[in-house]
């Protein structure tokens, strides 16, 4: 909002040529930073669930629309709908009411009788429709006249500046006033979709929003300069492939229909050549449609009931646009995510953020790097990732805080020059460390709600990792760090029901805390009944594979693993033990025990993993193993792991413990003591020579997995995200009233 307000406020008081100049430097340099990310947003391209096709079983739809925003636009409308008639084409032309010019009626009728589409082009196009909601509600009634008065079905905001929410009070069957992706306008939030969908109101009844996917004419010629029709012609083959909607805003106004050249115009030949493409390769296969058509089948198609010009729901939920899963309150919105761990790497992180593109958010990851040689900046599965050089690096406790501070500095001065412009509405930061929160003070400051997403509960961990007394200082401090980092956090997220427990009990209410399971993915880790087949295997000489995948630290037990394989080893002589994950000097130290208890042929080490690697893996082995020796953390964790295992209908053994105990107990999980190697190696052993009986063990796991899949604990994500978002919304409509 920032933004667009400064653009806005300057306009009046500088020259076009010079606002064209500053807008067309300011866009190409720009594009040097959006090369894979525009005009193509990968994510855009998923179909929405339940999507219905399109009528007759067209391939995509293809909708022409036009702004007319000035006298010079008026003047052409006739000559471009004529072109447009020449091909057996009409489009929707959509008139400012109280701008610079008067539309006169002959120029309506005339369109509307030829059977072009007339809609609302904002109410002055002087970029303050949205300045406040009180402003906005004043001109609502005006808004509706007009509608009303012109027989418009459809409406669409100066700049295309957006509030899906205030766009509820007009009296319109749909709106066009967001896209799929502009990084060059002055309000950038894109819906991250090239398929139309629906916005409820309140009342329960709803409009649909069709967002233009097609890079405006106006950005490509005159503010890029292009020459050509390359990126029309490849962004519309991309949506025909994908099945969506082709939707492309042309302006009249910097058409030449006279063939002469002027900076502030470019040749109308360039839009009938893209007209003339789109008709002579994909002919029958498009839906050649103006946007109230597009409409009215959308919302027919979804079960609505038209009345008037508002599409009414049945039963449906308001919380769905296109199936129970999708959250209409995150489209377009912008969302900051603080990690101190690789991405993608790190699973929780992963699978949180690709789910808020899922719903249509624009979702930046701050994340460390790794591995030598990864990009600074890359985009990932519609995620953009910026990577800072930091590693984690294990040591001593002045090591972990010099790391974290410098991790955190960098992210607040990262933020805070990025959260005047970019507009974050969230900033969710996973720990470690708990005062990484510190990092969105600037964004909250402006509006941006917080998510404190604790991974771990940094006292009991840090416990464990040194040592700690309960009642030692350091981990005083820390339970006082977590409860003021809790405090400065809208919300929060964690990882299973002890860790909810512990959270509520000391550091915040209750219902601050929402648990989010770190449950696998159902698109990587594809349910599969149990592997009864995996005895035949094992007798015909292929070794027995352990596995274990996860973090090289001590408190996982990798040496545990190698001393109970030294004992399966006696009995099951095709034992291997087949590790993924980093290297670290505790690894080193445990493949060395590996070589002197004479397992190095063994004990493979086959180093870190994507989640879709790891999931090709587990198919491959016979049983996966959670090694933890004992420790007040480890008593505490869920390891994500257990899921994994189970999806594939893989026997996993696990450690007696408070936090797998709260979901699991003898008849549905193979335990062993924990910390005790010995045990860990009875019951891989029963594991080998009982297989019948594990298969059984296996299943009824299988049903306690699928009490707890991503698609449940997900839900509770874009649940939480959506009414904070909501309330800020509300917040912010009450404190401009």
């Amino acid at each position: 909002m920032l933004l667009k307000t400064f653009y806005y406020s300057l306009r009046p008081a500088i020259p076009y040529s010079l606002r064209m100049l500053i807008r067309r430097r300011w866009a190409q340099r720009q594009r040097r930073y959006l090369t894979g990310t525009w005009p193509i947003s990968e994510v855009a391209g998923k179909k929405p669930d339940g999507w219905p096709g399109w009528p007759d079983g067209k391939q995509f739809a293809l909708v022409l629309t036009h702004d007319v925003e000035g006298r010079k636009g008026l003047e052409r409308c006739g000559t471009l709908a004529e072109l447009e008639m020449q091909l057996g084409l009409r489009s929707a032309f959509n008139f400012v009411p109280e701008g610079e010019y008067v539309t006169p009626d002959s120029v309506r009728e005339f369109l509307t009788t030829n059977g072009f589409e007339v809609g609302v082009h904002d109410l002055r196009h002087d970029g303050k429709l949205y300045r406040s909601p009180r402003h906005f509600a004043a001109n609502v009634e005006r808004i509706n006249h007009y509608l009303g008065a012109w027989n418009a079905a459809g409406f669409r905001a100066g700049a295309m500046l957006h509030d899906l929410s205030a766009l509820a009070a007009l009296n319109i069957l749909y709106d066009a006033s967001t896209f799929d992706i502009d990084p060059f306008e002055p309000q950038p939030d894109g819906v991250n979709t090239i398929f139309p969908f629906l916005v409820p109101r309140e009342d329960g009844s709803a409009y649909v929003e069709l967002p233009y996917t097609l890079p405006q004419d106006l950005t490509l010629f005159l503010l890029l300069q292009e020459t050509s029709i390359d990126i029309w012609k490849a962004k519309l083959d991309w949506i025909a492939q994908r099945g969506g909607m082709a939707l492309l805003d042309a302006h009249p106004d910097y058409m030449g229909f006279d063939g002469r050249k002027c900076s502030a115009e470019y040749d109308s030949q360039l839009y009938r050549e893209f007209v003339c493409y789109a008709l002579q390769r994909y002919g029958d296969r498009c839906w050649f449609a103006v946007p109230r058509d597009v409409a009215t089948y959308i919302s027919q198609a979804y079960g609505m009931k038209a009345a008037g010009l508002e599409a009414r729901r049945g039963a449906e939920s308001h919380s769905a646009p296109l199936s129970g899963r999708n959250d209409w309150r995150l489209r377009g919105k912008r969302a900051a995510v603080l990690t101190f761990s690789p991405y993608p790497i790190d699973a929780r992180p992963r699978r949180a953020a690709e789910a808020l593109v899922e719903q249509g958010m624009n979702v930046e990851i701050i994340c460390i790097s790794e591995e030598p040689g990864e990009p600074r900046r890359e985009a990932f599965k519609g995620v953009d990732v910026l990577r800072l050089p930091f590693r984690r690096r294990r040591g001593g406790k002045l090591t972990y805080i010099l790391n974290y501070a410098s991790f955190i500095g960098t992210c607040f001065a990262i933020l805070a020059a990025r959260a005047c412009v970019r507009n974050y509405a969230l900033v969710h930061v996973h720990n470690m460390p708990d005062v990484l929160v510190l990092s969105s003070l600037i964004p909250k400051a402006l509006g941006a709600k917080v998510i404190l997403d604790l991974h771990d509960p940094m006292p009991e961990l840090m416990m464990t990792i040194f040592g700690m007394h309960e009642r030692s200082l350091g981990v005083r401090l820390l339970k006082r760090i977590e409860k003021a980092s809790i405090r400065l956090a809208d919300a929060v997220i964690t990882v299973n029901m002890a860790c909810q427990k512990i959270f509520s009990a000391r550091s915040c209410p209750e219902e601050k805390v929402t648990t989010v399971m770190n449950a696998p993915d159902e698109r990587i880790f594809h349910f599969t009944g149990p592997r009864s087949h995996d005895a035949t295997l094992r007798d015909a000489g292929k070794p027995f594979v352990i596995m274990y995948h996860g973090s090289s630290v001590e408190r996982n037990g990798l040496d545990l693993a190698v001393e109970a394989l030294a004992q399966v080893r006696r009995s099951v002589p095709t034992a291997e033990l087949w590790i993924y994950g980093p290297r670290s000097n505790f690894l080193d130290r445990v493949l060395a025990s590996a070589r002197r208890l004479g397992l190095h042929d063994a004990v493979r080490h086959l180093g870190p993993r994507l989640a879709e690697d790891i999931a090709e893996a587990i198919k491959e082995c016979d049983v996966g193993i959670v090694p933890n020796r004992r420790s007040i953390f480890s008593e505490l964790n869920t390891p994500t792991r257990i899921f994994e295992y189970l999806a594939f209908g893989k026997p996993v053994i696990a450690p007696r413990a408070a936090g797998i105990q709260d979901y699991f107990d003898d008849d549905n999980l193979v335990f062993f003591e924990l910390g005790n190697s010995e045990d860990l190696a009875r019951q891989i052993e029963y594991v080998f020579f009982h297989p019948e009986e594990t298969i059984e063990v296996v299943e009824r796991g299988q049903k306690v997995y699928l009490t707890h899949t991503w698609t449940q604990e997900k839900s509770k994500l874009v649940s939480l995200v959506g009414s904070l978002l909501e309330s800020q919304r509300q917040a912010a409509a009450v404190g401009q009233i």
